[in-house]
Formats: C-alpha cells, structure tokens, sequence
C-alpha cells in the first residue's frame, strides 16, 4: 500500500475562491434525488464560502443562462435564493453550459485563487457535443485557462458516471457522487478544501520493484489512469490532480521473488534502478518510488520526490492497510474479477470489521453496511460465502 496525501491548509487560509456552479436543470433532472438534491448541496457548498470568496450560477436545459452574475460572499442570502429557483425542465445543452460556464470564471478570474467550475449533473448530455470526445477536447481546450473542474454526480438510472469520470480527469479536476445529504455534507463540507482546492496537478506515480525480492506486481485499479512508464517524464502527458489534505491510496498485489508467476499475467514490468550496493552484493530495498507534480500555476514544470523502501514485512497490518484490502477485494467481488482470488463476501466485509474499531465518522461502518447489501443483492453468491 502507498499512500500520499497533500497537505492540509485550515480553511482560514485557503486562497481565494472564484467559483461558477454550473447546474443541469433539464427534465431528467427533476426527480428528488438530482435538482432538489443539488440546490441543498449547493446551499452547504454557500455555507463554506467567505467574504473574499465569489461564486456565479449558471444553468443549461434547451439553452444556456446566466443566472446569478459573480457575487461576493458576503452576500450569501443572494446566492441561495438563485439557487433555491431553480426548476427543472427541457433538453440538455450540455456543452454551451461548459463553455458558458468557462468563459464566466475566465471573467472573474483570481490570480493566485482557487478559479474553478462546479458542474452538478446526471451526465446525461443529448443537445449540443453529446459524444465523449468531443466534450473531452473542449474541457481539455478551456482547462489551459487555469480553471479547474469539479464534477458532482447525482441519480440513478440514466447517470452517465464513466463520461463524467472521463470529463473530470481531463479537466484538471475531480469527481464525486452525491447520493444524499450525507454524502453532501462529507463532500462539500468536511472535505471541502479537498474536493475544491487543488494544490497540486498532473501527479504521477512511479514504483519500481526490485527484482531481487519480487517477482512480479499488479496495480489494483486504477485502469483509467495508468500511464505509459514513458510517459512519468513527459510534462505534457495529463494525470490527476491532488486536493488540500487529500488522500490516494495505490494497492499492489506482488508476488514474491522465488514465487510461481502466473502466465500472460499483463504486468508491466519496470527495471528496479539499485539491484546492487557497491560491493556487488544484493540490495536490501524492496522498492524505488518516484512522485512527479505540478504547482496549480498555469505553465508550472513538474517537481520530482524520489525515495526507496527497505524490504520489511509486517505481520500485523494497520487498520488502514485492512481497510484498503477490504475496499480493494470489494471492487473486485462487484466485478467478478478475475483477479479476486480467494476472496468472498464473508472474508471481505470480517477484513471491513477489524478496520473499523477506530471510525470517528462512522465512514467504515457505512463500508460494512454497502458490504451486507452488495452481498444480499449479488445472484452470484453461494450460500454460506
């Protein structure tokens, strides 16, 4: 498990925040769950604003408007009363809603802020650039501006999560699904800095494993993001972006050396740099880790932080490296991967258990709870697994 989180600023001192939210208030947003759901987060996200923060609306259906023109924080009763009229209704003109949208925080642009769009959708674009590409190319084009992208998810049914992941990731920004007024909460107000500021951009990873102690390793996850091992010095190669006190977690399922490597297994294999000291004798690292960054700056070059780690094994986990194998095990339950190996529903949500003694927010018992339902719902399930 490797894990990096980017540092944590007290909201007191967070840069100044030029914010455009950018609502889809077309008819498949009228159901309780999308537009009357959005306008209560919205209101929680208007909370966490401060006097020197700003923050415009705009809406598309069958067009795109201006709805509340950028307006200081101050006058937060301004702010929420735009919000709460809103109606749904219409067809979805999604793109002239992003470019709309862009072109307001390019006007009320802060230099040295935090200048970002909050689209709050189903993803369900049918009116204007409908096809993945050609929303990609345009959120790639307007990102240059220096305005980055948050993306909030709302829905069911006909929510389009793979196009608003894609247009997240190639916006310089985030995606979140809000299912509730919890999960609202958790996104917008405990995480905000985490979800709204971005302090870093383009963050690669690069692990080399040393041969001389593993055989082989796979990345759990992460399949729309893994690079070519090329492309970790490429400055011009697109990766994600890091909030203030973010978390990202990397699991990789290793296999020792010595040990049998499955056949055509896909993994990509990357030479380990220090297999030998000077003497000539075998190295006692496990592992070389790379991270490269970029300052949010429009025209920053990336920064480099390399470290090793010594070969050590831990016989007792942490609670957060059994809460990281339960969450990765359940992915692939969900998926029926092929890669899930031994483990069941049972093995996986006793691993959630034991990583949640220590749970303040209740967060991993809710993880446990997803858990029993997934099982319950699950055709594939054997009794007693």
């Amino acid at each position: 498990m490797v894990g990096i989180q980017g540092r944590k600023i007290d909201h007191g001192q967070l840069p100044a925040n030029n914010l455009v939210f950018l609502v889809d208030v077309s008819g498949s947003m009228s159901s309780p769950n999308k537009l009357p759901l959005v306008q209560q987060s919205l209101e929680l996200l208007t909370d966490q604003i401060r006097p020197q923060d700003h923050v415009a609306l705009v809406v598309y259906a069958g067009a795109a408007g201006l709805v509340l023109p950028s307006t200081s924080g101050t006058d937060k009763p301004k702010i929420k009363e735009a919000i709460a009229r809103l109606s749904a209704g219409g067809s979805t003109a999604g793109a002239a809603g992003i470019e709309l949208a862009y072109k307001t925080a390019r006007e009320n642009f802060i230099k040295n802020g935090n200048n970002r769009v909050v689209l709050c959708t189903d993803g369900d674009f049918n009116v204007g650039i409908n096809n993945e590409e050609g929303l990609v190319s345009l959120i790639e084009k307007e990102r240059e501006s220096g305005v980055f992208l948050t993306v909030l998810g709302y829905g069911m049914g006909n929510y389009q999560d793979g196009k608003m992941q894609m247009l997240a990731d190639k916006g310089n920004g985030n995606h979140a699904y809000i299912d509730g007024l919890d999960e609202a909460r958790k996104v917008l107000v405990k995480e905000f800095s985490g979800t709204m500021v971005a302090i870093a951009k383009d963050v690669k990873i690069q692990i080399e494993f040393n041969p001389d102690r593993v055989a082989a390793y796979r990345l759990i996850g992460y399949e729309n993001r893994m690079l070519a091992k090329e492309d970790f010095d490429d400055d011009t190669k697109d990766a994600g972006e890091l909030g203030a006190g973010h978390t990202v977690t990397a699991l990789y399922e290793i296999i020792p050396a010595g040990g049998e490597v499955p056949v055509a297994s896909g993994d990509v294999k990357l030479r380990f740099e220090q297999t030998q000291s000077a003497s000539g004798a075998k190295t006692d690292e496990l592992l070389a880790l790379k991270l490269r960054y970029k300052e949010p700056k429009v025209g920053a070059a990336s920064q480099l932080i390399q470290l090793t780690l010594k070969d050590q094994v831990n016989a007792m986990p942490s609670e957060n490296f059994k809460l990281a194998a339960s969450v990765a095990a359940f992915g692939m339950l969900l998926r029926d991967s092929a890669y899930k190996g031994t483990a069941t529903w049972k093995s996986t949500r006793n691993l959630a258990i034991e990583a949640s003694k220590n749970d303040p927010d209740g967060y991993r018992k809710e993880l446990v709870m997803l858990m029993e339902k997934a099982q319950r719902l699950s055709p594939a399930i054997a009794p007693g697994k």
